[in-house]
């Protein structure tokens, strides 16, 4: 029986990994900071499933974690760094400090974190790492600034840290889904559930089953293939192509 770890388990992605995760015959290690939602999980799938509740932008908390796992859940083969969040969607000159390092300590900092507490234990039995990344990492939108900006950092570091395993048998893949219906829009909105909500409008998005089922689909190919790079977008969102500003007449 193998074992999964994932972050950001307590709803969207990494909730809906976990799910397929165990309903296809893994144990799954649930990160989040939401305990009660990981223990709902943990009342479905009793002793498949090991809670963590903490944040992943303690790294301290991540490694003494890592380091108390139980016997039958140290050995990793599948790691889902699911842990994100966007905040805001203006102007980064009218961005706030707080907002930008949440971003970047959540996005950034924490998946490093956690990937480097739990690589070591893939390198002698090999292993699948699926980085959490975006489409916003290649496409440029309004607002987007500092989350693209993280989301560029997780599909490079993805790409550059296979060159450090590729002796080990490691795959990874950064998984760049687009617009999906998550709690995403709720927690960039702050809340507002009505400015969430008129982002998927009169639109057909995906959901996080489908990126769920994507990434078993990949985990299931062949020992020889990895997959560098997924972008995922529904059939109703394409790109927006170039602004031009020009002056009033």
């Amino acid at each position: 029986m193998k074992t999964a770890f994932v972050t950001g388990a307590s709803s969207g992605f990494g909730k809906a990994c976990a799910i397929k995760l165990l309903e296809n015959n893994y144990k799954v290690v649930i990160l989040a900071r939401r305990k009660e939602k990981l223990v709902e999980l943990e009342k479905t799938y009793k002793d498949n499933v090991c809670v963590i509740a903490c944040d992943v932008r303690d790294y301290k908390a991540i490694k003494k974690a890592v380091d108390n796992l139980p016997d039958d859940f140290k050995t990793i083969d599948v790691l889902i760094n699911s842990a994100g969040l966007a905040l805001g969607l203006g102007e980064f000159h009218n961005l706030s400090i707080e907002d930008m390092e949440t971003m970047v300590d959540t996005n950034i900092k924490g998946l490093l974190y956690v990937t480097h507490e739990i690589l070591p234990r893939m390198l002698e039995n090999g292993g699948h790492i699926f980085n959490f990344g975006s489409v916003a990492a290649n496409n440029p939108y309004f607002g987007g600034n500092v989350y693209a900006g993280t989301k560029a950092f997780v599909g490079q570091f993805s790409h550059a840290l296979r060159n450090d395993v590729r002796k080990n048998n490691i795959k990874i893949t950064d998984i760049a889904p687009g617009l999906c219906k998550t709690e995403f829009s709720e927690v960039r909105f702050k809340g507002d559930k009505i400015a969430a909500d008129k982002v998927y409008e009169n639109t057909k998005y995906l959901s996080a089953d489908d990126i769920a089922d994507t990434i078993m689909s990949i985990i299931n190919l062949k020992d020889h293939v990895n997959i560098n790079r997924i972008e995922l977008m529904p059939v109703t969102q394409t790109w927006a192509g170039f602004y031009i500003q020009k002056d009033k007449e």
